[in-house]
């Protein structure tokens, strides 16, 4: 991967429909010798997938909380994903150094349903406690990298 490949994933993390040709444009290579580039990422496995980011306003899941889960004793990353995979509401979660074992991010449609979510969660069996933190304004969101 060189420079121009860099080029063009920040051009496609920015607009992911974005027309070969105008990518073109701005790195400097015709639309053809970009789709080339692109088919070549995505073939390498660079690129995992083209999707499409919702405004949680339209889709009504505007209450957002980030969830530190503590477990009894040792629980292996598969059985958290185990866990957090089953409640819908999850739509990030981590282990993670220090206290916790780890970290979630949960968006529902309000208090009552975020409640009802962290009591899944609550309930399993290797779960002993949480750490809720609801958020009030977003400051700073970036596309990521999976």
């Amino acid at each position: 991967m060189d420079n121009i490949d860099r080029r063009i994933l920040d051009e496609l993390r920015q607009n992911a429909r974005a027309g070969y040709g105008d990518i073109g444009s701005v790195v400097g290579l015709s639309a053809s010798a970009v789709k080339r580039r692109v088919d070549r990422l995505v073939a390498d496995g660079v690129i995992r997938g083209f999707t499409i980011h919702v405004d949680p306003a339209v889709d009504g899941t505007t209450t957002e909380a980030w969830v530190e889960v503590f477990c009894r004793g040792t629980v292996s990353p598969d059985e958290l994903q185990r866990i957090l995979s089953a409640v819908p509401e999850v739509v990030y979660a981590g282990t993670v150094t220090g206290s916790a074992d780890a970290i979630v991010q949960m968006r529902s449609r309000d208090i009552a349903s975020l409640e009802a979510a962290l009591e899944k969660v609550r309930l399993a069996a290797n779960v002993d406690h949480t750490r809720s933190a609801i958020v009030l304004t977003r400051l700073v969101q970036r596309a990521h990298e999976d």
